[in-house]
């Protein structure tokens, strides 16, 4: 009968703890069945969890019983996690060298059991805790660690937060440019989230990112929709962040009542939540705001506080503490590569002795069969020469096939001034003969006009001339070698340009094609937003990557046209669009779209839908990397059927 009880007791816990929605009252109710186990410990940690945002003290009561009872059980995953819930409720505390003393204890443990998960989550809580210390650089050096270990385990949500934090450092650095690039990358990795209280984070620091860069208006946007997500959620503490943040916003503009409003609600959400480092920010605000105002007693009041605090968080004590810590876990580091150092050189001898050993046995059987080997290697590394050759060949392949749409094209340009030139030159020849007969009649009227019909040629074939010079000149000019110096670029003449090169080119490849072939013809659609400005942007690489996606459209159409009804239509789009700081340029076609299996292959190098000998795979994965490189983003939208349409988005400056 007890054996079943524990086992109810058991399967109860478990359910508690994987739902989505449980209040403290039934996790203390739960608490109060279980026994000293491991389900006890996952009880504690929830209970910690649940503390944290509304009382740290009481979260680390709870956090520091299970690392406790995780100790006496050797459950070392949960002493681990356990001691980084007691790390955070002591830095949300301000107890910094606390913090950091058992968050280097969790990465111990972790190391010891190669617990890589545990690791990058204590090194990326160290980040944050030397971040609110204000030793910058060096939370840098474990945020980056952090985030690189995520990546490696795709834990999406932990990278989301190691980046913010990234841009958190580099905006508390004076940095902003940095602080934004890495804000916005948090934001494009939490898509898919549902975490209310880090969304509300990672929006007030974007608002943070835009205001030291003097963009008021996209500041104040983010704070707002920080402010809404935080009400939504309940998340007071970031909500105290963002009000701290409007009311440096609206003290900046001079609003000093509208500053004074965010400051006190920010300044009572923040003891409501136990802030100690949000409270200490925003005394110091309202002191100046208050002085400003000219009440002195308000002044007195929060100066006090702010004093009391920064003796309590940053206190010569403090600092003397966060010292001798610093220089333990460098001497801890230290014995621990010596200790790594001994173990390799005994395990480096012992595997030199057991080495001798095997090769002493197996000599003999490896020189009888060397001759083998030497064949096989002989037969690898020509595979290995002919599969570099193919890359080598397949790279070249898309350079051709590119430089040959643009040949093309600058040939179907220059086409047309070129007759002019020659008709008008051969007309001229005639005219001088027939001056020539003129003047041996002494005919001098109709000589002196013939002469003027000569030189009106001659003026045409100079104007069309240059005008073959000068698209010559534009076309070398896209086709260049890319100097990598961006340049400010008028977008939509880049993609007409890039539009008429690419179904020129087309069109008089397919008048190369045998007699009975048919030609091609398509619609070409533009809708171009004459409000964009110029942008910085490498305008050779960019003019591949519209040149590459238009010639990809028009093989959608023209292979969707040989199986279609007489009265489809192949039609291909090109539109620019602002949208904020950003311009999308899209190339939209009514082709048969790209079949969702393969939709997530498409940017792979190498993957290719056309037949053999038709395209080398790389196109669009080097048209990514160009965008990337710009930090912008390259995606489809695709219908299996209807079409295709791939969005450049490029950022305005």
């Amino acid at each position: 009968m007890r054996c079943l009880l524990l086992f109810l007791v058991g399967a109860a816990i478990n359910l508690a703890l994987n739902a989505q929605r449980l209040s403290t009252d039934s996790l203390l109710r739960l608490l109060r069945l279980t026994t000293r186990d491991t389900n006890r410990v996952n009880l504690l940690i929830k209970l910690g969890d649940v503390y944290y945002f509304t009382n740290p003290d009481i979260s680390f009561f709870y956090s520091d019983s299970a690392a406790s009872l995780s100790r006496q059980l050797s459950f070392v995953k949960g002493e681990i996690k356990a001691l980084n819930n007691a790390g955070e409720s002591l830095r949300f505390l301000g107890d910094y060298s606390g913090s950091l003393r058992l968050q280097f204890r969790a990465i111990d443990l972790a190391r010891k059991i190669d617990y890589l998960e545990g690791v990058a989550t204590s090194t990326g809580f160290i980040g944050f805790t030397y971040t609110e210390f204000k030793e910058y650089r060096q939370a840098l050096v474990y945020l980056f660690l952090s985030r690189d270990m995520t990546r490696s385990l795709k834990n999406q949500l932990k990278e989301t937060f190691d980046l913010s934090n990234i841009g958190n450092a580099y905006d508390l650095l004076d940095m902003p440019d940095s602080a934004l690039y890495y804000q916005q990358l948090s934001y494009s990795t939490y898509t898919g989230l549902k975490h209310g209280p880090l969304k509300s984070l990672i929006l007030t620091r974007l608002g943070n990112a835009f205001f030291n860069l003097h963009k008021t208006d996209s500041a104040l946007k983010y704070y707002h929709l920080s402010q809404a997500n935080a009400l939504a959620v309940k998340d007071k503490v970031n909500r105290s962040k963002t009000e701290r943040q409007l009311a440096t916003l609206h003290k900046s503009l001079l609003q000093y009542d509208s500053s004074l409003y965010y400051a006190r609600q920010s300044f009572n959400n923040a003891k409501q939540s136990l802030q100690r480092l949000e409270v200490l920010e925003t005394s110091e605000l309202l002191v100046n705001l208050y002085l400003e105002k000219q009440n002195i007693d308000s002044a007195f009041f929060y100066q006090g506080v702010a004093r009391a605090l920064t003796d309590s968080l940053y206190g010569p004590q403090k600092f003397k503490e966060l010292q001798m810590l610093m220089l333990e876990e460098q001497e801890r580091q230290q014995e621990i590569q010596e200790a790594q150092e001994r173990y390799r050189n005994e395990t480096r001898l012992i595997g030199l002795l057991s080495a001798l050993g095997v090769f002493l046995i197996v000599a003999f059987i490896l020189y009888r069969n060397n001759r083998h080997k030497q064949k096989a290697n002989k037969l690898l590394q020509e595979t290995l020469s002919n599969l570099k050759a193919a890359q080598s060949n397949l790279i070249q392949s898309e350079k051709m096939a590119s430089l040959g749409q643009l040949t093309a094209g600058i040939a179907h340009e220059i086409q047309n001034p070129l007759n002019f030139v020659n008709n008008f030159s051969e007309l001229s020849n005639e005219l001088i003969d027939e001056m020539k007969a003129e003047l041996a009649n002494d005919n001098m009227q109709q000589a002196n006009e013939i002469a003027d019909d000569i030189k009106q040629n001659l003026e045409k074939i100079n104007h069309h001339g240059k005008r073959a010079d000068a698209i010559v000149k534009g076309m070398l000019q896209q086709s260049r070698i890319s100097s990598g110096q961006k340049e400010p670029t008028d977008i939509n003449a880049l993609c007409d340009e890039h539009l008429r090169l690419a179904y020129n080119g087309l069109r008089a490849k397919n008048k190369s094609l045998s007699a009975g072939q048919a030609g091609f013809n398509a619609a070409l659609e533009t809708d171009y937003d004459k409000t964009i400005r110029k942008i910085e942007i490498i305008p050779q690489d960019i003019g591949r990557v519209i040149l590459n996606l238009i010639t990809n459209a028009f093989y959608a159409v023209k292979e969707k046209s040989k199986t279609a009804p007489p009265d489809y239509k192949p039609t291909v789009c090109v539109s620019t669009k602002r949208n904020g700081d950003a311009v999308l340029i899209s190339v939209k076609d009514n082709g048969n779209g790209i079949p969702q299996n393969i939709v997530d292959k498409i940017f792979q190098p190498f993957f290719t839908t056309k037949p053999t000998g038709q395209g080398t795979g790389l196109g669009l994965s080097l048209a990514y990397d160009i965008v990337m490189a710009h930090t912008g983003d390259l995606k489809v939208e695709t219908k299996e059927g209807q079409g295709s349409a791939f969005i450049i988005s490029l950022p305005m400056k």
